[in-house]
Parts: C-alpha cells; sequence; structure tokens
C-alpha cells in the first residue's frame, strides 16, 4: 500500500496545492456504488455541485467513461472597473467502467439532487446449443 503515495507527496507538496493536496486542475474520481440487481446493474454517482448538463457518459468498445466538469469563475473589481479580485476554479471528475455484460445501447440515465444514476441492463447469457448429433 505505501508504494501508491510517494513518501516526497505526503510530506512536501508543492505551494500550489489545496488543503488536500489536489491541484486546481486535477481529475478526481467520484464515488461510485455499483448494486447488481439481478437483470440489471445500477450504478450511483455522487456528483455534488454539478449540472446535468456538464456531465458526459461514453460508451466505446466495452468502456463507459463517465466525466463531469465544473467552470467557476468570481470577479470583484472596483469603481474604475479594474480587477481587485478575480478567481477561477476548474473542477474535473470522472471514472471508467467495464460494460462488457452490458447491454450498452439500454442504458439510462437519472440525475437528482448531485447524484447520477445508470441503470445498466445485463447481457442475456448465451443458451448452450444442444448437443445431440442425429445419426442418419
Amino acid at each position: 500500500m505505501f508504494d501508491l503515495i510517494p513518501f516526497e507527496q505526503q510530506f512536501f507538496r508543492p505551494f500550489d496545492d489545496d488543503f488536500f493536496g489536489v491541484h486546481a486542475n486535477s481529475v478526481l474520481p467520484c464515488r461510485t456504488d455499483i448494486r447488481d440487481e439481478g437483470s440489471q446493474y445500477v450504478l450511483e454517482a455522487e456528483l455534488p455541485g454539478f449540472r446535468k448538463d456538464e456531465i458526459k457518459v461514453n460508451v466505446k468498445d466495452n468502456c463507459m467513461t463517465l466525466t463531469a466538469q465544473h467552470k467557476e469563475e468570481n470577479e470583484q473589481k472596483n469603481n474604475e472597473g479594474q480587477y481587485v479580485r478575480r478567481e477561477r476554479r476548474v473542477t474535473s471528475m470522472g471514472r471508467s467502467f467495464d460494460v462488457s455484460d452490458v447491454q450498452a445501447d439500454k442504458i439510462s440515465a437519472r440525475f437528482e439532487n448531485g447524484v447520477l444514476t445508470l441503470t445498466m441492463p445485463k447481457k442475456e447469457a448465451a443458451k448452450p446449443l444442444p448437443t445431440e448429433i442425429t445419426i442418419e
């Protein structure tokens, strides 16, 4: 486990890092729960602070990618229109999932109260072919 967190990054962070050591423009993973409900999987991803139009879900080659990006600007000017303070922040989150066991064309999505819910029907199991051979 200690191989995953280099010693230098824990104790000698660059000055531009925020309190938690995350760069302002880095991509964070979103918290995700996946339930197996028999005929389908239900994925719930927490995306607090994001709007529906800032979230993208794409499927390509049995890989589903979930990304969200939020841009925020805060400007304050004095009476002459000069900046006293101007801040910009970009927050990005993303995850990728193997969906080889899912009917990708039938995935449905709903976004409510900061939680994206994806309902993913499973592919039907291949039925075994009969093995009896008729003799002529």
